[in-house]
This record gives structure tokens, C-alpha cells and sequence, in this order.
């Protein structure tokens, strides 16, 4: 599997083989298979440096995706043990 990353900050729209398509939102990354990465139309895209193909794995070091900092997971509310029925009081 190859990353996919849009490069720019319009949405790119990637036409695979076998009739597929990527679409990618500004900055933002997608799969391909390693065959399709040597696709003649990814090959132009990427020599325009509208998108940049990666092994996976393997994270940009330019680009929208370097400067992000990663956020830790977000605890969700926990409710107590206390039941909320009326006869519990």
C-alpha cells in the first residue's frame, strides 16, 4: 500500500485504473495500492507536486501534515455509579 497525500489546499480529485477514483480534501492523505502508484496519471500529478506518494508507513516531513501536532485521544463524560432512579435517593 502507497499514501497519498494532496499537497495543495484546493481538493484534488485522482483517477485511478480499472475506472477509480481518490478524492482528497486539502492536506489531507489516502491509500492506493503499489500497482496503481505507477500509474502514468499519478505520475504527472505528482511531478506537478499537486500530490505526494509515499510507502506506508511512512509520514510527510513538509506540508500541511508536518505541522499538526497530534492531539491525545479525548476522554468521553463518565457518569458515577449512582443510579438515577427515583427510589435510590
Amino acid at each position: 500500500m502507497k499514501t497519498v497525500t494532496n499537497k495543495t489546499q484546493k481538493p484534488v480529485t485522482v483517477l485511478l485504473p480499472r475506472g477509480k477514483t481518490l478524492h482528497l480534501g486539502p492536506g489531507k492523505i489516502g491509500h492506493i495500492s503499489s500497482k496503481d502508484a505507477e500509474y502514468s496519471g499519478l505520475t504527472k500529478l505528482v511531478e506537478a507536486r499537486t500530490i505526494e506518494i509515499l510507502d506506508e508507513g511512512v509520514r510527510p516531513t513538509d506540508g500541511a501534515e508536518a505541522g499538526k501536532k497530534r492531539r491525545a485521544a479525548m476522554q468521553g463524560h463518565t457518569w458515577g455509579s449512582r443510579s438515577r432512579r427515583s427510589g435510590d435517593r
